[in-house]
């Protein structure tokens, strides 16, 4: 309820009866309900992988006709955590390929960029498929929804 600009208490709800939340809340709650983390560090190790590819020459172990390899094996890591993010239903496959891209840059792209990008990618494959869409709400969660019910 907020006051209107004669005076009077307005309720602020939308057209479908619902109160308006805040940005950060719709995006907590949306965040909940998918594998955010792991599909995040899935992106975040494909990217740490494609920033060790372009580093200076005397850094790079690898170099030559497998460094196009080098380049496909991070984008496939940073799509795949994208499509876990976006698309959770089938998050088995894309933590799959995930994982078999995060091992294979072990050999093609600065040894998985340089240890950092590898674990990234293979510790959030590993949370997408272990993620389970249906678990209940942990138990601080439940305790705070306990405290924000109207008695």
């Amino acid at each position: 309820m907020t006051q209107g600009t004669d005076g009077s208490t307005v309720d602020e709800t939308t057209a479908a009866g619902r109160r308006r939340t805040h940005p950060w809340a719709a995006f907590r709650r949306w965040r909940h309900r998918r594998p955010f983390g792991a599909g995040l560090a899935v992106a975040l190790g494909g990217g740490e992988i494609l920033l060790t590819q372009r580093a200076s020459i005397s850094v790079i172990l690898t170099a030559g006709a497998d460094s196009l390899i080098g380049y496909v094996m991070p984008v496939i890591m940073v799509v795949c955590g994208l499509l876990i993010v976006f698309n959770p239903r089938q998050r088995l496959f894309y933590s799959v390929v995930a994982v078999l891209a995060s091992l294979a840059s072990w050999l093609t792209s600065n040894l998985g960029g340089f240890f950092i990008g590898l674990l990234l990618g293979v510790v959030g494959s590993s949370l997408a498929f272990g993620w389970d869409p249906d678990q209940p709400a942990r138990a601080r969660r439940r305790w705070l929804r306990s405290r924000k019910a109207p008695a």
